[in-house]
């Protein structure tokens, strides 16, 4: 019989002398945990060497493992319901036959477990005082529209003109609350610190054309905020502009490549944009989202799904019936509107090979000048002439770094 190799007994009993560690340092504090460092180490073993001699050993040993485990628990059950401890125990003894098998996910579950034991406190805390129900039940809607709904919709068009893949345009619609959800963490988790810039950025996740029309509202109202307001603009656009990313990268991921140097060249401009408002702009507290506010909207996201499908269907007409120039003259339509549909039409329309690439880096910078004519438009109903000029100017010039980088492409 082969002996065990030596790493897997290494991290068999590495694995056991953190967990264990974690829990040694506990049991001065709450007597009931049944296990500590020995005990963690001893489990480890069991299960590497268990393994080893064969897999009718390794159940044995397992099943002796959760023996001693239930009765543990029933001597200690009065003092302390949980399960925690009792589960860590049996969970160490598998971990050391997975030693044997593969080291590498051993320890790393290893150290998994044993953060999550020593985050006790923050997890409850997070989980009882942190997130609302609301928030609760938004992340329940998100995980079942991204594992329940998206792996039951058909992945291939399913219309006679060859046009709609539902689970394309879903991961679309997922895709919106996804990123919605994620400005409201990271906003419920930073506060106000950085006032109307971090505000800015996550709200362009959502809608740039709104927070335009939102921060133009606030500079007039508070003309000292009219630098700061500027700034945020040009980061919620920033964030609008790397939606791009993940939509190209769904539709077509070739255009992404293809793209890639004029995209850059669009947000190098509103990065600069962006600075210049942080430099000259007052710090000032903009109120974060509550417990109780919407994670995401799934109207929004089904609107913006709905969206894609009438610019993809119209834009793929009009291609058939007057060529290039109509589908695109449909999507710079699109795009005054709603940018990201129409980015994803122009995206379907590459990949279908209606454009070509030429075709195709254009398109991209008339989606972009499309969509910042409409906010600069409503910049300066919004905010007023010196809002509105800031916005046109920075905006314009994002506009031609893209064509200037469209223009040197090869």
């Amino acid at each position: 019989m082969e002996t065990p190799p030596l790493i897997s007994l290494t991290t068999a009993l590495g694995a056991g002398l953190l967990v264990g560690l974690v829990y040694e340092r506990r049991k001065a504090e709450d007597p009931s945990i049944i296990a500590g460092l020995r005990s963690h180490m001893l489990a480890t073993l069991i299960g590497v060497v268990s393994l080893w001699l064969g897999l009718p050993v390794f159940a044995i040993a397992v099943l002796l493992c959760g023996a001693f485990v239930a009765l543990g628990y029933y001597r200690t059950s009065l003092a302390d319901p949980g399960v925690t401890a009792e589960l860590a125990l049996v969970l160490s003894c598998l971990i050391g036959g997975l030693a044997l098998r593969s080291p590498a996910v051993a320890a790393g579950l290893a150290v998994l477990t044993a953060i999550l034991v020593f985050a006790k406190t923050r997890l409850h805390r997070f989980s009882r005082e942190l997130i609302s129900n609301r928030e609760v039940a938004d992340g329940l809607v998100l995980l079942a529209f991204a594992l329940i709904v998206l792996p039951l919709l058909p992945d291939r068009t399913v219309d006679p003109w060859d046009l709609l893949n539902p689970a394309r345009v879903w991961k679309l619609a997922v895709l919106v609350m996804a990123i919605s959800a994620l400005g409201h963490v990271a906003l419920r988790l930073v506060g106000t610190r950085w006032g109307l810039l971090v505000a800015g950025f996550f709200s362009g996740y959502v809608s740039s054309t709104a927070a335009t029309a939102g921060f133009g509202k606030q500079a007039q109202a508070q003309p000292a905020l009219l630098p700061s307001a500027v700034g945020a603009t040009m980061l919620a656009n920033l964030a609008s502009l790397s939606l791009f990313v993940p939509i190209l990268l769904t539709m077509s991921p070739g255009l992404l490549r293809e793209t890639r140097w004029i995209l850059g060249a669009a947000a190098t401009v509103l990065v600069l944009g962006a600075v210049l408002g942080l430099r000259f702009g007052q710090h000032v507290d903009a109120p974060p989202p509550t417990a109780e506010t919407r994670m995401f909207r799934i109207g929004h996201a089904l609107g913006f799904a709905a969206m894609i499908t009438a610019v993809i269907v119209v834009s793929k007409l009009l291609g058939e019936w007057f060529g290039p120039g109509g589908a695109l003259a449909a999507t710079m339509l699109a795009a005054m509107a709603e940018l990201h549909s129409a980015t994803a039409g122009v995206a379907n329309l590459y990949r279908d090979g209606v454009l070509n690439e030429q075709f195709a880096h254009w398109a991209v910078v008339g989606l972009l000048a499309a969509s910042s004519a409409a906010k600069s438009l409503v910049a300066f109903t919004s905010g007023g002439r010196a809002y509105g000029w800031r916005i046109a100017i920075g905006l314009s010039g994002m506009t031609l770094a893209a064509a200037l980088a469209a223009a040197l492409i090869r």
